[in-house]
């Protein structure tokens, strides 16, 4: 391609809406211009990447025994209502663009599409005979985000590859899964990204299990944990550990003491002197059920830990049948407002009486971490203003709440729970990939059933597999960049060479530069030919901000018959002869 023929335009300034380096470069670089909030159009140059990202991604999932197809952008209400999630999308998560037609029928633009292709299998699928079977897609999806940010990383419209397996058993799921793992281990390594595949939450997707794929960078918006033999890794939200073993408590006699404006775990150990790994905190929230029906919950932990809210979250999912719902759509500290003004807060203990509430919620449920499971002669609020207990034991002074679960958030420097030995350490990532197993959540919700080898009639078995393309894309600039641009992968970048005549004018420079365009492209080097009537300094500024790996400069060494090659990663220049060109380009390409 001739930069002098294609819309090109770059821009020496931040733009003011970019935050972060990845973000800054596409803009400036004119590989993106947006267009509206969340919404950006990919120029000539972005196109190309992510062409190259996606026919990656095709080699690989095709390698497995996917099929291609294309799924509608436009999905009828129905379909997600028949799998109970519209409310959450549309009103709860409200990340689903929903539309009326002319005949009132309410439509959503696709964030996602498991209730699409449950309901092509429920009618097409009959059969063990035709399972497993395994559909995926590369396409434009849309999502309302709350607050678009960071470029393609967080937009209301984007590109992603999504696939869905259905199956007759687990093992098959599995089977399949496993090569999901990796083919996307495949496709990143191939893209060359650093990254780590860690254990995930399913979120509103659901599953019994799920894996998500981080591109390692300083600005991902994702925290993990991993130890340091790399035999674990896992996102925040989903990581388990051993805490740190509890301080010995110096109380040993049951008694109510005193505090008197003492309303946190930082002051009350002050006040007494003692560790806050002696005391149990308890937080009240407030769990919105998809029924109508709001619960409070009392949440006991460690005082020296953290609540993981997706893991309490996932516990009371766990209760939705009690409360005839199916999940719950929100989770929050309530507001002092909305409580009974006589109640202690500061001062919660884990038996808060239920008179407190009544009239207000449906009932209180009771939570404790397994942190404080074990603690003796341990400090914890009288629900009373200004006072706690102290010395206290479970089964002797107070009853361990109803549910007992791993609540707390895992924590750097905690030990690894499948080696104690190692110790957790964090890194931040960008999630470009997550893989599920559903397992029967659609299919049972939409009666999508098989029959089987013995004749019965029963639920699809499923996976689902997702990949950030134009994610991607970014997160591979916010792993390679310095100070002068962006510094591309060989694989995904938009050309492997660009072809820079310093002075246009004068004829010998662009003569062999034309020569070498045309041997370079006959020789399957992809080439980008700057013949613009710029300055050089210009052309070798733009050259590096966007990113080509190798830079090719007919100046005046030509007067020696050689031509100057720069290499965008190291920097490294060095002059060879015009006709070891091909060659020499040939070779650094493929290593």
């Amino acid at each position: 391609m001739r930069l002098s023929q294609t819309l090109f335009v770059t821009l020496r300034e931040d733009p003011a809406e970019a935050e972060i380096p990845s973000h800054k470069l596409l803009l400036r670089a004119g590989y993106i211009r947006r267009i509206g909030s969340g919404v950006y159009a990919y120029l000539p140059l972005m196109w190309r990447v992510l062409k190259k990202i996606s026919q990656i991604t095709r080699e690989e999932m095709d390698a497995t025994g996917a099929v291609e197809c294309l799924l509608p952008q436009l999905q009828p209400s129905e379909i997600w209502r028949e799998s109970g999630r519209w409310d959450t999308y549309t009103k709860a998560e409200g990340i689903m663009f929903s539309l009326l037609d002319r005949q009132d029928r309410q439509w959503g633009l696709g964030p996602t599409h498991e209730e699409v292709i449950t309901t092509i299998a429920k009618e097409l699928i009959r059969s063990y005979r035709q399972l497993p079977l395994h559909l995926y897609q590369i396409q434009t999806k849309f999502r309302d985000e709350i607050r678009p940010r960071f470029g393609l990383m967080r937009g209301r419209e984007f590109i992603m590859k999504d696939g869905y397996s259905f199956h007759d058993s687990t093992q098959s799921l599995q089977e399949t899964y496993q090569k999901m793992d990796q083919a996307y281990r495949n496709i990143l390594t191939r893209c060359g990204l650093s990254f780590r595949a860690v254990e995930a939450d399913s979120g509103a997707i659901g599953g019994s299990g799920s894996q998500e794929f981080m591109v390692l960078a300083d600005a991902g918006e994702d925290e993990i944990l991993y130890s340091e033999d790399g035999a674990y890794a896992a996102n925040v939200e989903k990581a388990v550990s051993l805490a740190n073993a509890a301080v010995t408590s110096s109380f040993i006699e049951f008694a109510k003491l005193a505090t008197p404006n003492v309303e946190s775990i930082e002051a009350l150990s002050e006040f007494l002197g003692i560790s806050a790994s002696t005391i149990v905190k308890t937080v009240l929230y407030e769990a919105a059920y998809d029924s109508g029906i709001k619960v409070l919950a009392l949440v006991c932990i460690r005082g020296d830990q953290l609540i993981n809210e997706v893991k309490l979250q996932n516990e009371l999912v766990k209760l939705s049948a009690n409360y005839q719902a199916k999940t719950v759509v929100s989770l929050k500290i309530p507001d002092a407002a909305s409580l009974d003004k006589k109640l202690p807060l500061g001062y919660l203990g884990p038996d808060l009486s239920s008179d407190y509430f009544i009239g207000s919620v449906q009932q209180i449920v009771r939570l404790a971490d397994h942190t404080v499971v074990s603690l003796v002669g341990f400090v914890v609020g009288a629900n009373e203003h200004g006072h706690h207990l102290v010395g206290v034991n479970w089964g002797e002074n107070m009853q361990i709440p109803e549910i007992v679960a791993d609540i707390r958030r895992a924590l750097p420097g905690d030990r690894a729970i499948n080696d104690p030995s190692q110790f957790l350490r964090s890194a931040r990532g960008i999630e470009v990939g997550h893989i599920f197993q559903l397992g029967t959540k659609y299919s049972q919700a939409m009666n999508a059933n098989y029959t089987n080898e013995q004749g019965e009639n029963l639920p699809l078995i499923m996976g689902c597999y997702g990949l950030g393309v134009s994610r991607l894309a970014q997160a591979a600039i916010e792993q390679s960049y310095d100070k002068n641009g962006i510094i591309w992968p060989v694989a995904i970048a938009p050309y492997h060479v660009i072809l820079v005549v310093p002075n246009v004018s004068e004829q010998e420079q662009m003569k062999v530069a034309q020569e070498l365009y045309c041997q370079l492209n006959q020789a399957g080097i992809e080439t980008l030919f700057d013949d613009r009537d710029e300055r050089a300094g210009v052309k070798f500024k733009d050259a590096e901000l966007i990113g080509i790996p190798y830079r090719l400069v007919t100046g005046k060494s030509l007067q020696e018959g050689l031509v100057e090659l720069v290499e965008r990663k190291s920097g490294n220049v060095e002059k060879i002869p015009l006709s070891q060109v091909i060659s020499t380009l040939q070779t650094r390409l493929s290593s």
